[in-house]
């Protein structure tokens, strides 16, 4: 598989567009299921492959991620790297920095819930370096 394909996932949404790579390290893909301006949030399914991970970054409003497939990593700044799989849901509050993506050898794919707030939804921050990344210790 070449790194352009899209990744066999749970069938329950399609796989959607691939992500902005100025946030993502790695190959991921977004299918948004709900917009901002149809209901005060956004609600995406997010893929990840093997390795793949998005910046550090806080919500204003927070956000909910539900794990529907595979196996990741999410990590709030300051807190050790916690494993997550399917079935898995990560309340996060708002304006907490934190990343979440795939672990080193397996997919995940998630759908994350996010709140629109007057502030917007997201701030983009620095990129997961590879040694934060591969500090998860099973």
């Amino acid at each position: 598989m070449t790194t352009t394909d899209k990744i066999e996932q749970n069938p329950l949404f399609p796989q959607g567009d691939k992500a902005n790579p100025d946030y993502f390290t790695g190959n991921a893909w977004v299918k948004l299921l709900v917009s901002e301006n149809e209901f005060n949030s956004v609600i995406a399914n997010v893929t990840f492959e093997a390795g793949a991970r998005n910046n550090w970054h806080t919500h204003p409003g927070g956000q909910i991620l539900i794990a529907t497939d595979g196996i990741g990593y999410y990590q709030e700044k300051g807190k050790p790297i916690q494993l997550i799989q399917s079935g898995d849901v990560i309340k996060i509050p708002a304006n907490v920095k934190h990343w979440h993506g795939a672990s080193r050898d397996n997919n995940l794919t998630h759908i994350a819930i996010t709140a629109v707030t007057p502030k917007g939804s997201i701030d983009w921050l620095e990129r997961v370096t590879n040694e934060e990344f591969n500090s998860y210790n099973q």
